[in-house]
């Protein structure tokens, strides 16, 4: 699951890519595992992050949304979702997308504390959250 991530953050896009479209292609197989939501998770998160390297706003916002609509996990029950795509797409003022990214993660993040809500109203106030540890995974 890391494998996209770790080539994305090393720089080499191209292997990011093949790695994330290679695994969505063969999820469906997974859908039984306990770390599958995560995984949709985050190669979502790698396809919007790649998206936007190329300067491909509205695909990066779909590959948002798609992250969003994972069935959860483990992990993203507890800790949440990664919100770096988000905190990229609020820079270039994509509000609505990151907005409509908070109300679906609001379905699998059962100990957000509040953070979704808090976080929702920075956005419509034209600021900019603190995600604290979400920007960390």
């Amino acid at each position: 699951e890391y494998m996209a991530k770790c080539a994305f953050e090393a720089g080499n896009f191209e292997r990011a890519k093949e790695y994330a479209q290679e695994l969505l292609g063969t999820a469906g197989r997974y859908v039984d595992d306990f770390s599958y939501g995560g995984a949709l998770h985050h190669w979502n998160l790698v396809l919007g992050r790649l998206s936007l390297a190329n300067g491909e706003i509205e695909e990066a916002k779909r590959y948002l949304l798609e992250a969003g609509r994972t069935p959860g996990g483990p992990a993203l029950g507890s800790f949440g979702p990664s919100m770096t795509l988000a905190k990229e797409l609020l820079e270039l003022g994509e509000q609505d997308a990151v907005i409509a990214y908070f109300d679906l993660c609001a379905r699998f993040w059962r100990s957000e504390g509040g953070r979704l809500a808090e976080w929702k109203s920075a956005v419509a106030a034209g600021e900019m959250p603190d995600f604290g540890t979400n920007l960390r995974y």
